[in-house]
């Protein structure tokens, strides 16, 4: 009986959290149009490159190879530089610094064909502690935060995508209507329903 109520709250459980909208950490609802996508890089094997194509994979986007005919059908990211700043945030009695804010800036753009492009950002902190006893470990700590702070920042470049969705549709709904132009006139062509009612 007790294996029965715990199976039941267990079903309860899941069929809320997957009514709710509810999706595991890490991963977001990528647009439709966007789930085939062309990652450019300047430095295609690096870490920003590699993180940011694990990310696109967990969220189910398919990378394609760049080439000319994808490139004019598909939608392309291209990954810009990362600026990597470091600032005192607290100091010992001494005056030695003993705790630094790290922040790294991801900059990015994604090309819509026939559509425009749009540019994205973001930004990660952290901090991090200065033990000037251990040197070795405080490096090693350095490079695990580096490696967190890039992932944070590969997360939110795939939820900007979203953005970049919502822009291009209020785009095209702001966009004026097309004037119809007669053959050999310099004017708009009424359109034929304005001209029976104005009659």
């Amino acid at each position: 009986m007790r294996q029965l109520v715990i199976r039941l709250f267990v079903l309860f459980a899941v069929l809320v959290t997957a009514g709710c909208g509810f999706h595991p950490r890490g991963t977001t609802q990528v647009p439709p149009e966007m789930k085939t996508l062309i990652v450019q890089s300047g430095d295609p094997y690096g870490p920003l490159a590699r993180t940011v194509r694990q990310q696109l994979r967990i969220n189910d986007v398919n990378i394609i190879e760049d080439s000319k005919e994808a490139s004019a059908t598909y939608p392309t990211l291209r990954l810009g530089g990362v600026r990597q700043a470091r600032d005192t945030a607290s100091v010992f009695i001494s005056g030695t610094t003993a705790e630094y804010s790290l922040v790294m800036t991801l900059t990015a753009q994604v090309v819509l064909p026939g559509k425009g492009i749009y540019p994205i950002s973001t930004t990660v902190y952290r901090s991090f502690f200065d033990n000037p006893n251990a040197a070795l470990a405080k490096d090693a700590e350095q490079d695990m935060i580096l490696q967190e702070m890039r992932q944070r920042g590969a997360e939110q470049l795939v939820r900007k995508l979203l953005t970049v969705h919502a822009a291009q549709l209020n785009n095209k709904e702001t966009l004026p209507e097309p004037e119809i132009i007669a053959p050999g006139s310099d004017s708009p062509e009424v359109p034929s329903s304005s001209a029976t009612s104005l009659q």
